[in-house]
């Protein structure tokens, strides 16, 4: 599994050693939050031929998360966003095929269905039109190599349209995070024009959830939108902070130019076909993360001195794609 000191593989990993698999994990460093030595991890970086053969030998299936997906990064150096997203994959992807690896499972993103013609909700066999972001077209390189691999190679790929994912261990800069900490120093919440353009969060735990029962027989060779039921426009964040944590002023401020705009995302598919649903409302997924930090005040130290020897485990840098 790629990743190891971040955010959605932390969780997909906990979930991993509950239902009995035994996870590794591949990162250029050992994870924060959880104790030395309770997984396998081999360190490396993500674009080495050599390091990526290592990684996967003797695995049954990768699951490829790591990925540069905070947006504002991909604008700031897009040859990394460029070298990590679409050579990461492809390194990886060819690891798995000279090991004979029978499973790769693929992080992509809703962010596929951008400015999509058509009638909404979306699904997994909307028509994509050519992305304007470079963070989408990285992701989709990386859902054609999948493709490409399982045509002419016979590798069962299971692509993975991630909601926005929220929840503890979020980085501090995500929305949800930024939007509480600004609430808690009393500051004001600024959002963009009159906040009403909205994405489909996804509980991260529930997000873990989907991604493993991916791995069962079912998700072979299948493309999966793992979204929430809800669309939350970035008024209701807002409100929803001032709500649990306390009472601060909004302010409007200019429209963001040429705002992506996603519509709504089916996750019919992952239900009837994975027996996946995100189960969290959304007001209820940010009042866990404000209880995972009054209990670990944030801390990956802190955080890994609460897990125990049997339930510690390792996690993946994939973070969640801003708004």
């Amino acid at each position: 599994m790629t990743g190891g000191a971040g955010f959605i593989g932390s969780q997909v990993v906990d979930k991993l050693i509950l239902h009995g698999h035994q996870p590794c994990i591949f990162d250029l460093v050992a994870s924060p939050y959880h104790a030395t030595g309770a997984v396998e991890t081999r360190l490396g970086d993500l674009g080495d031929p050599a390091a990526a053969a290592a990684a996967v030998a003797g695995c049954d299936a990768v699951m490829h998360l790591a990925a540069v997906a905070d947006v504002n990064e991909v604008v700031a150096d897009p040859g990394r966003a460029e070298r990590v997203n679409a050579r990461g994959t492809f390194a990886f992807l060819e690891a798995a095929r000279s090991a004979g690896v029978g499973r790769f499972l693929y992080a992509s993103t809703v962010w596929v269905y951008g400015n999509a013609p058509g009638v909404e909700p979306h699904d997994e066999d909307t028509p994509l039109v050519l992305p304007a972001h470079l963070y989408t077209a990285t992701k989709l390189a990386g859902e054609m190599y999948c493709r490409s691999f399982e045509s002419l190679y016979g590798l069962s790929s299971t692509i993975l349209r991630f909601g926005i994912p929220y929840g503890p261990r979020a980085r501090p800069a995500a929305v949800v995070p930024s939007f509480i900490a600004r609430a808690q120093a009393g500051e004001p919440l600024t959002i963009a024009g009159d906040g009403s353009q909205s994405r489909q969060f996804v509980y991260v735990e529930d997000l873990a959830e989907g991604i493993v029962a991916a791995l069962a027989p079912a998700g072979a060779g299948g493309v999966y939108n793992l979204v929430g039921e809800e669309s939350v426009s970035v008024r209701r964040i807002a409100d929803t902070v001032c709500a649990l944590v306390g009472e601060v002023p909004i302010v409007h401020g200019p429209e963001r130019p040429a705002d992506l705009r996603i519509g709504i995302v089916s996750g019919a598919r992952a239900h009837s076909e994975l027996g996946w649903t995100a189960e969290t409302p959304f007001a209820e997924g940010v009042r866990r993360y404000l209880d995972w930090l009054t209990v670990t005040s944030g801390s990956p130290v802190a955080r890994a001195a609460s897990i125990t020897a049997g339930s510690a485990s390792a996690v993946l840098r994939q973070e969640s794609a801003e708004l």
